[in-house]
């Protein structure tokens, strides 16, 4: 139950967050998404014409993260992966995946709250959810994952 728990709230909180109006700005849902494996996956279907939007948000993200005063967000970007598929689905729809490796144990993975921190004027936090939102087609899964044999070492 834990994990279907981890896999909607990785669906509703990383991919299309709730909203609500509050001073005159957006703001994102107080529930940070964390996980508590050693490597995460999110797999999400982006529409056709909106691959370029979604890939600079996630640059965005790279660069909040890098930008951040907190220790903890440069230790995400060195771990964090946006791959992309080469072949559309049968919908026409781009696949992406996340690949967090290794994940930061306690560490907000919040896509919007991460842009907030470095963007505080409400319109921009509109401007920046409307293009995210806009960008999805689905939510394909995800969760986070223990490695069990590493080929590697």
């Amino acid at each position: 139950m834990r994990r279907l728990s981890g896999l909607l709230l990785t669906g509703a909180i990383m991919l299309l967050p709730a909203f609500s109006q509050g001073h005159g700005g957006v703001r994102a849902q107080s529930q940070a998404l964390t996980f508590d494996g050693d490597t995460a996956i999110v797999t999400v279907a982006i529409k056709p014409d909106k691959t370029a939007e979604f890939e600079q948000i996630m640059n965005d993200v790279r660069a909040a993260l890098m930008k951040s005063e907190k220790p903890e967000r440069k230790q995400q970007a060195a771990g964090w992966k946006v791959v992309k598929s080469g072949t559309p689905m049968k919908d026409g729809t781009i696949v992406y995946m996340h690949v967090i490796d290794p994940v930061v144990k306690g560490a907000d993975y919040t896509i919007l709250a991460i842009l907030y921190e470095t963007t505080t004027d409400a319109a921009a936090q509109r401007a920046i959810f409307e293009k995210y939102r806009d960008a999805f087609a689905a939510s394909l899964g995800g969760g986070a994952f223990t490695t069990v044999v590493d080929l590697s070492k």
